[in-house]
């Protein structure tokens, strides 16, 4: 069984940045894409950005493409997304989520991490 952790949220003001990591466990991690969703209070949860198994390929929603980054360390079984520029409207819930195949943009991702809070402030 696959076990995600996320680490690393907090509150930043506006124009700032922050590190988001997600420790994968439990299987092969450079089998599955890996990918970032949000969700904030009262929305649905939407997909953030995606990885694709050896961090060649990159899906980003357009919201955040030209702040946020996504990297992965498939020897460390980690995956970090970068998120710079930080607007209040990125405030969320972000979850960390492990998928095989295809689909990188699409929610039903097998697994799921806990979640870690992101709150910008204005």
């Amino acid at each position: 069984q696959v076990q995600l952790v996320e680490s690393g949220g907090g509150l930043v003001q506006a124009g700032g940045s922050l590190r988001l990591s997600c420790a994968f466990s439990g299987r092969t991690f450079s089998n599955y894409i890996m990918g970032w969703f949000r969700q904030a209070p009262g929305k649905e949860r939407e997909f953030v950005i995606a990885t694709s198994w050896n961090g060649a390929n990159t899906f980003y929603a357009d919201s955040v493409k030209g702040r946020f980054t996504i990297s992965r360390d498939n020897a460390k079984n980690t995956v970090y997304l970068q998120m710079n520029s930080l607007k209040p409207e990125d405030t969320a819930v972000y979850y960390c989520a492990a998928r095989r195949g295809i689909g990188a943009t699409r929610p039903d991702y097998d697994y799921w991490g806990q979640g870690t809070q992101v709150t910008v402030s204005s």
